[in-house]
């Protein structure tokens, strides 16, 4: 269900595949995000989760079946902390077992632009761990940053592995539950984190980050590294440590790059365009390509993209305007749609199915139980294809029918670029 609702892509390293494993993450979308960890590990994994979630009437399944621990947090129960210690007994020896286990040591699903400070459990855990165990094991952090809005279907989750936390010398301490050898770990923790996930002063800031990133890219970056998502991390890192810098040394430029970068953001969207676009010469003979290519593949899906919306229709309308009534925060509504969605379109279906047996027979059930799933998932990726075609024809006839305009956008594009290289130079050099 992640991998349908998102187009998802990991790099970074690697994930052991054998062997106890600790993964941390930075935590900014619910429930979904230990399903992008999985995705990210590539293994079996067990989770250590909130124990109010167990009892949850609409989620309490799911927690407890996948294997998920409970911990009792103080602020929610502190008269239950004693029982933290069977939890921790629990993942020791999950670890001792060779299985990976995965932290989201912030404490809670958040929709903060940037990592919030992470609590000593995952620390005291490991630490406590090799005691246990007799030898120590590789603490991975694991970045999870969502592009196009992480509430929306089909926009990306780019899941970066991060290299593993160096804490051998932690490791052997005689002392694990030294309070300076936890607030160390837990340190390092924080700062391996940190490398893999971008952090912003406010979540207005991510546009004008990434227009910032794509602009300076599009005019001085090279081709291979702009479409490598870890350059792009990286990338995004340091142009947004450059913005926070130069507001507050430089308030009066920095106000003035940010105005120009969201009136060139804006023309952007309005035309369909991305600062890459600006420098492609469109050709006639890859248009009639394109058009020829289109026209036959949408001349056969067009049909079926129509019988699956007819069918689909009445569940999708169910989902989405129910969702403003459960009033829920940023970091929740992707699950709504996920889990929603399911229930939805699977009760949807098995309900077609009943109806075909009682109206036909039960050749005809079986048959649309298995043609009913994969026909909603084909209109989904039919409705996507369309979308891109038509983002497609849109820049084709722009940059084919307003050559002014586009001369002028790539000089103010230009002088943007310029303005970000010089505005990174100087916030990097210690004494401009």
């Amino acid at each position: 269900m992640a991998r349908t609702f998102y187009r998802i892509t990991t790099v970074g390293g690697r994930v052991p595949r054998e062997g106890p494993v600790l993964l941390v993450a930075n935590h900014p979308n619910s429930l979904l995000d230990p399903a992008l960890v999985v995705e990210a590990a590539g293994r079996p994994m067990r989770f250590m989760a909130r124990a109010g979630l167990f009892g949850a009437r609409t989620l309490g399944w799911l927690i407890r079946g996948s294997g998920s621990i409970p911990v009792w947090r103080a602020s929610d129960t502190p008269d239950q902390m004693g029982r933290n210690r069977s939890s921790f007994q629990a993942v020791w020896e999950a670890l001792d077992e060779g299985a990976c286990v995965g932290i989201f040591p912030e404490g809670e699903s958040h929709s903060q632009p940037a990592l919030v400070p992470i609590k000593t459990g995952a620390a005291r855990i490991a630490l406590a761990a090799t005691r246990f165990m007799g030898r120590s094991f590789p603490i991975i952090p694991v970045g999870i940053t969502y592009r196009g809005g992480k509430e929306k279907f089909r926009s990306q989750a780019l899941l970066v592995v991060g290299k593993p936390v160096k804490w051998s010398d932690l490791a052997r301490a005689n002392e694990p539950d030294d309070p300076a050898t936890v607030r160390e770990l837990t340190r390092r923790i924080h700062a391996g984190l940190d490398r893999v996930t971008v952090s912003l002063e406010d979540w207005e800031d991510l546009p004008l980050i990434e227009t910032a990133e794509a602009v300076h890219d599009a005019e001085h970056g090279r081709s291979r590294s702009s479409v490598n998502p870890v350059r792009w991390l990286a990338r995004m890192r340091r142009t947004a440590r450059a913005v926070e810098q130069a507001r507050r040394q430089a308030p009066e430029e920095a106000a003035r790059l940010e105005e120009g970068l969201r009136a060139h953001g804006r023309t952007l969207e309005l035309t369909g365009l991305s600062p890459r676009d600006l420098h492609r010469t469109p050709r006639n003979l890859v248009a009639v390509r394109w058009i020829l290519v289109n026209l036959l593949f949408f001349g056969l899906a067009a049909p079926l993209a129509a019988v699956g919306v007819a069918i689909f229709i009445l569940p999708y309308l169910l989902i989405s305007r129910s969702e403003p009534r459960f009033r829920l925060r940023p970091d929740q509504q992707a699950t709504y749609w996920v889990l929603g969605g399911a229930v939805a379109y699977g009760g949807w279906i098995f309900l077609i199915v009943l109806l075909a047996g009682w109206m036909r027979d039960w050749q005809t059930s079986a048959a649309l139980l298995l043609v009913l799933p994969p026909l909603g998932l084909l209109t989904l990726r039919l409705k996507e294809r369309w979308g891109v075609a038509t983002s497609e024809l849109r820049r084709f006839l722009f940059l084919k029918g307003r050559g002014d305009l586009r001369g002028q956008l790539l000089k103010r594009q230009a002088e943007l670029a310029n303005a970000i290289r010089t505005l990174q130079r100087r916030m990097a050099d210690p004494n401009p």
